[in-house]
């Protein structure tokens, strides 16, 4: 890990306030998902907070959004999903926000600002947590702009970061 990169615990009241929070946020029992006291420590990178729950970076933080980091896969796995086509992929890991034109389908139903789980369609592979801009039936009818803001993908400061310390939970 780079030196210029802090790294540091959370204290357990926080830490339980956290759990909380993200319980509220993510609409899950966080406390049975990591256990009533787990260690949670924070990274911060450029404009992101990455929370690791017992040394995994489950959690990341943009601005005032949170969301859930490539890594939470149990999580992901529940999120509504937005299908790609193989022409958007390289622009979404290179942080572009999705388009309406590289959209092929969308699976489940979601809400303005709702949290969803992008896709490519050749390979169903996961590749970015965006949040949404508007709800699920719009976003599957417009046709142009911007649909999706993306929050956390494929190849950026935390993907790059926690890579090789966690492929295990890729």
């Amino acid at each position: 890990m780079p030196k210029a990169i802090k790294r540091f615990s959370v204290r357990k009241k926080e830490g339980k306030r956290f759990l909380y929070k993200i319980s509220q946020i993510l609409g899950i029992d966080a406390e049975k998902v990591f256990g009533s006291k787990p260690q949670i420590e924070i990274i911060n990178v450029k404009r992101k907070r990455i929370y690791l729950i017992d040394g995994v970076p489950q959690v990341a933080m943009l601005e005032d959004i949170i969301f859930p980091t490539l890594f939470f896969k149990e999580y992901l796995n529940q999120l509504p999903k937005v299908t790609v086509d193989m022409g958007a992929v390289p622009y979404i890991c290179n942080g572009a926000d999705i388009m309406a034109p590289g959209i092929v389908e969308v699976s489940g139903d979601f809400k303005e600002k709702a949290l969803v789980a992008v896709i490519d369609e050749r390979n169903k592979r996961l590749i970015a947590v965006a949040q949404a801009l508007f709800d699920s039936e719009k976003t599957r009818t417009i046709r142009k702009g911007k649909a999706l803001r993306n929050l956390h993908y494929v190849g950026d400061e935390i993907w790059n970061l926690m890579k090789d310390s966690f492929s295990a939970y890729l």
